[in-house]
C-alpha cells in the first residue's frame, strides 16, 4: 500500500469541472498533499496568483504539465516550439513544481522521417539545457504509447528515453516520467524501470480500461482496468524513486462528467486500495 501522504493529483482530472483555483481550494479541503498543474489552467489566473493561491493551501506542485510539442521539420517552428519550453520552466520554477513534464510532439507528415524527427528532438532539447539548469527546473520526458507516435510523441518507449538521457548527460536537468497508462505493455519494462533509476522524476498511474474507446481521453481510474498498479509502483521505488505517486486520469465518457468531490474522493480511496 503506497503511503497516502505521496498521493499527488494531476489538475486534468478534474479539468473540465474546476478552475485552478478551484482545484487548488477543493484538493486541499480533501486534504490531498499535492498537485499537479496543468498549464492551460495555470494561464488562466497567472503564475502569481497561482502560487499565491497553492503557496496560502501548503499544496506540493509534483509538476507542471505539460510543454514540449518541438518535432517541427520546419526550423522557424521548432525555435518557436522551444521557446514556449522556456517559458513552461519559468512557469515551473514560479510555482515551485518538482518537474516539467515533456512530451516531445509527433511525426511531421511533410517528411515522415521518424528517425530524423527523433533526432530534432533529441536535439532540441540540448538546447534547452542551459535555461532549465538556470531556473533550477527538472526536464521530465515522458515516452507514451506508440499510437500517439503521429500526434504527441516520437518517444515511444521508456528504453528511448533512458538513450535520450544518456545522450543528453545531464542529470541534474533531465530526468524521466514513468505513466504506467502509457508503459504497462512494455515487456522491458522492469528492466528499463531498474535502468531510469533516479532518473524517474514523475511517476503517474491510472488503468486501462478493457473496453477502451479513446487511447488519450478514456483513461480509467485505478482498479478498473486491466494494469498491475501496485506491481509496477513497486518497481519505480526499488529503482530509488521516493517522490509523490500522481493520479492523472483522462476521462471524457466518465469522471469528467462527475461530481470533483466525488471524483476526488474516489481517487483518494482507490490511491490505497488499488495502487
Amino acid at each position: 500500500m503506497p503511503d497516502p501522504t505521496r498521493l499527488s493529483i494531476n489538475q486534468i482530472c478534474v479539468l473540465p469541472q474546476w478552475s485552478l483555483a478551484q482545484a487548488i481550494e477543493g484538493l486541499a479541503r480533501h486534504s490531498v498533499p499535492a498537485i499537479s498543474v496543468w498549464r492551460e489552467k495555470l494561464h488562466e489566473i497567472g503564475l502569481a496568483e497561482a502560487r499565491r493561491r497553492i503557496d496560502g493551501t501548503g499544496l506540493a506542485v509534483s509538476g507542471l504539465c505539460f510543454a514540449g510539442l518541438i518535432s517541427s521539420a520546419d526550423p522557424a517552428e521548432a525555435a518557436k516550439a522551444r521557446d514556449d519550453v522556456r517559458r513552461a520552466i519559468d512557469e515551473a520554477a514560479g510555482i515551485d513544481a518538482a518537474c516539467l513534464v515533456f512530451l516531445s510532439g509527433g511525426v511531421d507528415a511533410r517528411d515522415k522521417d521518424l528517425a530524423a524527427t527523433r533526432a530534432r528532438v533529441l536535439d532540441g532539447l540540448a538546447q534547452l539545457e542551459d535555461h532549465a539548469r538556470g531556473a533550477g527546473v527538472v526536464i521530465a520526458i515522458e515516452p507514451l504509447h506508440p499510437m500517439a507516435c503521429v500526434t504527441r510523441s516520437v518517444l515511444t518507449t521508456l528504453k528511448l528515453a533512458n538513450d535520450w538521457c544518456d545522450a543528453l548527460g545531464a542529470e541534474d536537468v533531465f530526468g524521466i516520467t514513468v505513466d504506467a497508462y502509457v508503459t504497462w505493455w512494455d515487456p522491458e519494462l522492469p528492466q528499463q524501470i531498474a535502468r531510469a533509476g533516479k532518473r524517474i522524476r514523475a511517476f503517474h498511474v491510472s488503468d486501462w480500461l478493457t473496453d477502451t474507446q479513446d487511447l488519450r481521453l478514456d483513461r480509467g481510474m485505478p482498479g478498473d482496468g486491466v494494469i498491475e498498479l501496485p506491481a509496477i509502483r513497486r518497481m519505480v521505488e526499488a529503482a530509488g524513486y521516493s517522490g509523490h505517486v500522481e493520479v492523472e486520469i483522462m476521462s471524457a465518457r466518465n469522471w469528467w462528467k462527475r461530481d470533483p468531490d466525488d471524483v476526488v474522493r474516489t481517487i483518494k480511496q482507490r490511491f490505497v486500495t488499488e495502487v
